[in-house]
């Protein structure tokens, strides 16, 4: 089950005792926004989402997954999880939701043919992998440019602007696995 991401961000909001103008300082994303999207009259893009997930210093799964306690032994597939989607260009799917224990998060990104998406720098000691499952993916960290195929992967320091960028004709799918120091 896929949370309300305007409640989840309404109680991460209110956890930390922040006004509307404290987030929208924190997130780089603007006050009216933020108040649209706790009261669920926008839904946010996941170039949105992300800064928030940043700003507040959360995981960016803790929008989309159900935050249940995960199994000792769980099968997880893309066939089966909710993607979430808010434009035909960019999929993300949540495998394994944020895990306190282990600091990491696991998800599914589809990007269409000519898609793009940029990131802003995740907290410092944030670390990403990402693995390409099918297709070739342009991957920017700092200003060095990846191209990585299928079955190929690059793990990187992911406290600096990146962006993913598919330049091809064809989908192309990817797994991001991000992994948060334990001062969390």
């Amino acid at each position: 089950m896929i949370p309300d991401i305007g409640a989840v961000l309404k109680a991460q909001r209110s956890s930390r005792e922040w006004s509307l103008t404290q987030a929208a300082e924190k997130t780089g994303v603007s006050k009216a926004m933020l108040g649209q999207i706790e009261r669920g009259e926008s839904s946010p893009t996941v170039a949105t989402l992300w800064k928030i997930a940043t700003g507040f210093n959360v995981p960016f799964s803790l929008f989309l997954s159900d935050p249940a306690a995960p199994a000792l032994a769980q099968v997880q597939s893309s066939k089966t999880a909710h993607p979430w989607q808010q434009n035909p260009s960019m999929q993300v799917t949540p495998l394994f939701p944020f895990d306190a224990e282990l600091g990491f998060d696991m998800l599914e990104i589809t990007l269409a043919a000519g898609a793009r998406s940029d990131s802003s720098a995740h907290d410092s000691g944030v670390i990403e992998h990402v693995l390409v499952t099918s297709g070739s993916l342009l991957l920017t960290v700092k200003e060095a440019l990846y191209r990585l195929e299928s079955g190929e992967g690059l793990r990187f320091q992911a406290d600096c602007p990146h962006s993913y960028y598919n330049d091809t004709r064809s989908p192309v799918r990817f797994q991001s696995l991000i992994h948060y120091p334990k001062s969390r």
